[in-house]
Formats: structure tokens, C-alpha cells, sequence
């Protein structure tokens, strides 16, 4: 096309065009010129400042640049609003997510997955019928196993978690403890129908996947009490955010008294504190107000 661009030249292109794209609109430009090409009529304008919205026809009606649907009658239709988002709550996701023990997790070269699908049921059969408490490497445990040689035909062995290992049925577990100045470590299998209670009486994590080191550590490391019981509810739990029901604290009534100071330890420290006179102002209005009502 030439410098000058008429309405005649872009009509005698527009139906050449027709001609090969039939009723499918197009746009073509030249010049800084933009041309619509539409069935019904055809728009050209100045391309350089401003540019006409274009339409694009389909079957059911017309959607213009501007992302409006209009019928093709070419009244606009009544406007739509979008779906209303689904709005997650992260903090009920939080509270549903549960510990999940890691001999759920099958290895890596795992070559059988049938197999690990028909010890899975296995285990929460046994599951169902058998607390198994969450404990980490680090916690220190109470066993009671049956033991027909054994006075009570059970025994109790406490310690603490120095390995967890094995995968489905086969996960065991070694408690490491030192009675009478001997190191003592027994390895139980998770799933053993001996064991009759697993006990936690200190859940701990420790960053490391497992205690071997232990056994060369000096022996106050590994040392507990046989007959050791858990901790009453340390002072820290007497925060009122917890707001913990259910729960009977078996405190005295002189360590309750000083772990009702611990409701708020950083009121200790709270340098501003002497300077808040918000607290004295409300009593002063009140007193104010009662003394102006009489």
C-alpha cells in the first residue's frame, strides 16, 4: 500500500479479504493505520493515539477488548460478579494435621509396594487395639513387656530413645539406660504383641537422628530413675492463652502461687511499664465520673 490511505483503497481490501478469510474478522496494519474487518461493517482509525475497542465475534455473542460480554443485539448484558473465593482456614489445618510415625514411610528402593499396602493395614489393626504414643529420639520411655520368668509375669524397663529404625512391621526402637553403673540398652520391636504399654514420661526431640554417642558420653547422661513418673504440668502451662480444661494441676498450693507469676514472665522486664499511666487514668476517670454524678 501506498503513503495515502483512503476509506475506497481499505473497502476494496476489505473484500478481498472477505474473500479469503470469509466471515472470520481480522485486522490488518499499515501506515499506523489499524482496519477491522467485521461482517456486518468495517472500522478503520488512527492508530498512533488512540485505538477503538475491537470485537470478537463467536456463536453465542460478542466479547469486546475491554473483556465485556455484549449480546448480539449489541445491548450489554448484566454484569456478573466472579465466584466467591474459597477461603482456606490454615490454622484448622494445623489443628487436623496429626504426628504421622516415620515407619509409615516406605524406603527409597522399595521394589514391592503391595507389600508395604498389606503391612500398613496390619499396623493400623494393631493400632486400634494398642496405644502407640508419639515419641521422637531424645524422649524417655516406659516399656512394660510380658515376661512369664518375671515376678507379675511383666516387666518395666525405663530409658531413653537412642534409635529408631526398621520400616512397617519390622520398626524397632533402643532404650539406653545405666543401672548400677552398667550401660543397659534394649531394642524393641514397635509392633511386638509382648508389649503391653508405651509410656511417655519426657517427650523430647533432639536435632540429631540418633544417640549412639551415648555410650561414650559420661554416664549421668544416660542415667534415670526406674521408678520415675512424668512431670506434673511445668508453670509455663498456667498461661492463660492455654486456656487448658480438663486438666487438674497437682501442684502444691506455694508452687501454684509462684506459677501464677509466670502468667506473664515479660511484665518482669517491661522497662515502659512505670511509664503507662493508662491503668491510673481509667481509676481516676471512674472516680471522677461517680463524684460529678451525686
Amino acid at each position: 500500500m501506498g503513503s495515502v490511505f483512503s476509506k475506497e483503497i481499505a473497502r476494496d481490501k476489505a473484500s478481498e479479504f472477505m474473500q479469503i478469510f470469509g466471515r472470520m474478522g481480522t485486522c490488518c496494519c499499515s501506515q499506523g493505520y489499524i482496519i477491522a474487518i467485521y461482517p456486518s461493517r468495517l472500522e478503520c482509525s488512527k492508530g498512533k493515539r488512540k485505538r477503538k475497542k475491537i470485537d470478537v465475534h463467536d456463536h453465542t455473542g460478542c466479547f469486546s477488548s475491554s473483556g465485556r460480554r455484549s449480546s448480539t443485539d449489541g445491548e450489554t448484558a448484566k454484569f456478573q460478579p466472579p465466584p466467591k473465593p474459597v477461603i482456606i482456614d490454615k490454622q484448622r489445618q494445623k489443628e487436623e494435621r496429626r504426628y504421622l510415625s516415620p515407619e509409615f514411610i516406605p524406603p527409597r528402593g522399595r521394589t514391592d509396594p503391595l507389600k508395604f499396602y498389606i503391612e500398613r493395614k496390619d499396623m493400623i489393626q494393631r493400632r486400634k487395639v494398642f496405644n502407640i504414643p508419639e515419641f521422637y529420639v531424645g524422649s524417655v520411655l516406659a516399656v512394660t513387656t510380658a515376661d512369664p520368668y518375671a515376678d507379675g509375669k511383666t516387666n518395666r524397663f525405663v530409658g531413653i530413645c537412642i534409635q529408631r529404625g526398621g520400616k512397617g512391621l519390622g520398626a524397632t526402637f533402643v532404650l539406653r539406660n545405666v543401672i548400677e553403673d552398667q550401660g543397659v540398652e534394649i531394642c524393641y520391636e514397635l509392633y511386638s504383641p509382648r508389649i503391653q504399654e508405651i509410656k511417655v514420661l519426657k517427650l523430647e526431640k533432639r536435632l540429631d537422628d540418633n544417640l549412639m554417642y551415648l555410650r561414650d558420653a559420661l554416664p549421668e547422661y544416660s542415667t534415670f530413675d526406674v521408678r520415675m513418673k512424668p512431670k506434673p504440668w511445668s508453670k509455663r502451662w498456667e498461661r492463660p492463652k492455654y486456656n487448658i480444661k480438663g486438666i487438674k494441676f497437682e501442684l502444691p498450693e506455694k508452687k501454684m502461687k509462684a506459677a501464677e507469676k509466670w502468667s506473664q514472665p515479660w511484665l518482669e522486664f517491661d522497662m515502659l511499664r512505670e511509664y503507662d499511666t493508662s491503668k491510673i487514668e481509667e481509676k481516676i476517670w471512674k472516680e471522677i465520673n461517680e463524684e460529678l454524678k451525686k
